[in-house]
């Protein structure tokens, strides 16, 4: 028979640092219309760049929304130590300019190491994500909703 102890090890659920945050695509659609509203204060905007591939979805919803048909991209990837070393951004394609009147367009703001390669690239551009954690959050300009650093979240997309 087991110590009364080592059933309690047992029955006491392993504690994770994240919690999920699964968000559907009528999430998606709903908050991308609630962000273009904000932004709409801050254009007129030559275009938009997506930030791959997260920010393609996200961009594409607010380009309809806010009638803007000129879209670009800015790819990047980011590489586990299995590949490149942990936290390593690799600039697959950037663009010229420094961004002056577009809007850049992320899903999330997380840990901010994508967000600060891409606001180097483009430092003129607004930079808008949907989602914001607080490491990141000072590095974009407008988001709509903000989430603690330990959630994950879970777009339609990945699953």
């Amino acid at each position: 028979m087991a110590s009364a102890s080592s059933r309690e090890r047992r029955r006491k659920p392993k504690l994770t640092a994240k919690q999920n945050l699964p968000v559907s695509w009528d999430d998606i659609h709903r908050d991308a219309r609630a962000l273009s509203r904000r932004l709409a204060a801050f254009g007129p905007f030559r275009g938009i760049v997506a930030v791959t591939r997260g920010g393609l979805v996200p961009a594409a919803l607010v380009a309809r929304e806010l009638g803007i048909r000129l879209i670009d991209t800015v790819c990047v990837a980011s590489y586990d130590d299995r590949a490149q070393g942990p936290g390593k951004i690799v600039v697959l394609k950037a663009l010229d300019g420094d961004g002056a009147g577009f809007l850049l367009i992320d899903d999330l703001v997380d840990t901010g190491e994508t967000a600060r390669v891409v606001r180097d690239l483009l430092p003129k551009a607004h930079f808008a994500t949907l989602y914001a954690k607080p490491a990141g959050r000072p590095l974009v300009d407008t988001f709509l909703t903000e989430v603690s650093q330990d959630t994950w979240i879970v777009f339609p997309w990945e699953t």
